[in-house]
């Protein structure tokens, strides 16, 4: 194990290229992370916001999620919860 890490070091110090290019990947990694920090801090705000003004975040979300799927998708999720629904007497008559 130790000489697989030492001829990785070698090879990773040996060329001032690959070490570049790692601290490179490292670094638009770390970036990307910050963007994304930024981005859900945004998103909080804006469901804090939407709850100040009266909305339901939990329903806000399940449209989100909706939004998302292909409507063949969609419908099948629905009739097979409007089936589970039946099943349980809990659907409307």
């Amino acid at each position: 194990m130790d000489s697989d890490i030492e001829g990785l070091n070698d090879a990773v110090t040996a060329s001032g290229v690959a070490k570049d290019r790692l601290r490179s990947f490292i670094e638009r990694v770390e970036r990307l992370d910050e963007e994304k920090k930024a981005i859900s801090e945004d998103m909080k705000e804006v469901f804090a916001e939407a709850k100040g003004e009266g909305f339901d975040i939990k329903v806000i979300r399940m449209i989100l999620r909706i939004r998302k799927q292909d409507s063949n998708e969609r419908a099948e999720q629905e009739a097979i919860l409007d089936l589970y629904l039946h099943a349980l007497g809990m659907a409307d008559q």
